[in-house]
This record gives structure tokens, C-alpha cells and sequence, in this order.
């Protein structure tokens, strides 16, 4: 598995994407973070629309190098 990094944020964002590749995605960054959280900014019951904002702190401490 490779390791989320920074750089690879934007990478969110590139759209259109599938949703099974949005959700990979956005499975290593939560996986590879230290902490993190989501708040449910908007949800309109009528269309199905959403909003979700995730946050976090990703782990840059680098595989094997030892704390």
C-alpha cells in the first residue's frame, strides 16, 4: 500500500472521478493520518445533495524511520 503524502492532496479534487475511486482516495488519506474528522456541512433531503468536509493532521513521519 502506498503511503498518502501531501502532495498528493490535489489529487482529491480531479474530477470527474468515480466514486470508487474518490472513496480509495480518501481511505489512504484517513488511514495514513493521525487524526481526523468530518462535520456534514450541508445535506438537502429533497435532492440528496451533500456536503462534507473532512480535516486532519497526516502522519509525516516516514515508514521504518522510527520515533
Amino acid at each position: 500500500m502506498l503511503r498518502f503524502r501531501l502532495q498528493d492532496l490535489p489529487t482529491l479534487e480531479a474530477s470527474p472521478t468515480s466514486p470508487a475511486i474518490l472513496r480509495a482516495k480518501i481511505g489512504e488519506l484517513i488511514i495514513h493520518s493521525v487524526n481526523a474528522a468530518a462535520q456534514v456541512e450541508m445535506l438537502d433531503r429533497e435532492t440528496g445533495e451533500y456536503r462534507v468536509v473532512l480535516q486532519g493532521t497526516i502522519d509525516l513521519d516516514e515508514p521504518g524511520a522510527g520515533r
